[in-house]
């Protein structure tokens, strides 16, 4: 393994995220203010417990997990998308480092930069409600598995991407509509059986519902369900990933 690769491709990224470090605190922050007005008093309002929580601590967990998946895709899809577009990419691939090592590189800065979003929502939302978490190790395995694999997804998106209109497709057409739709600002249980059972095919809902439960102790499916769902999605990313380099796919001209 080249480690210094790794590292050059890491830092290389990370780079380019603090050279724009105000905008992407302050972007996240006043998301975050505005759903809480919008979601937490005009609703919350109407609404004021949803199984025993408050309505506005119980929105922060899909919140998170809105923010995470699409700031992983979208920096994992530019990271490698960018050096695709210029041809520097073809600088890496005739360089002595492995697809792995430059999976890692991409990812791992993309997955970094989504958990400081993740935690940077977190602590905007303990300004405005009280919260607890009643499982913090679980909370950080499912902030770090949704990070590494969103970001791996992203990484593929980046190199399907024929241009920059398509790195936001699969992010606002696609992956906002399946948080919204998948238990982000409501239980599962509110909505009537037959929609209960359709929503069930959102793969969304899982981790959205064992992120969740690491907060609350609470949750609409069985969390080792939660756990092998977003396994099962990080191994296929890999898997696609994996055959992309084999087969050169979108890469090589």
């Amino acid at each position: 393994m080249n480690w210094t690769a790794v590292a050059s491709i890491y830092r290389f990224e990370m780079a380019r995220f603090f050279r724009t470090l105000m905008q992407s605190f302050l972007s996240p922050v006043m998301s975050t203010s505005l759903y809480f007005v919008v979601f937490g008093a005009a609703i919350g309002s109407r609404i004021d417990q949803v199984e025993g929580i408050a309505y506005g601590a119980f929105i922060v967990p899909g919140l998170i997990m809105l923010s995470v998946m699409t700031q992983a895709i979208s920096n994992a899809s530019f990271g490698i998308y960018f050096p695709k577009f210029i041809g520097t990419i073809y600088e890496l691939l005739s360089a002595p480092v492995n697809f792995l090592e430059i999976v890692l590189g991409y990812v791992g800065a993309a997955a970094t930069k989504a958990l400081f979003i993740g935690v940077v929502i977190m602590a905007t939302a303990a300004l405005f409600v009280d919260l607890t978490i009643a499982h913090p190790l679980a909370m950080i395995l499912f902030l770090l598995l949704t990070c590494l694999s969103f970001a791996l997804l992203g990484f593929i998106i980046g190199i399907w991407a024929g241009n920059f209109e398509q790195l936001q497709l699969v992010p606002l057409m696609i992956v906002t509509p399946l948080v919204f739709l998948g238990g982000s600002f409501y239980s599962i249980s509110m909505l009537p059986p037959i929609w209960q059972k359709i929503t069930m095919f959102n793969p969304v809902v899982y981790l959205i519902s064992g992120f969740r439960w690491a907060f609350f102790d609470t949750a609409d499916v069985p969390v080792g369900l939660s756990l092998l769902a977003i396994g099962g999605f990080t191994t296929l990313c890999l898997a696609v990933i994996w055959w992309i380099f084999k087969t050169g796919w979108r890469i090589r001209s």
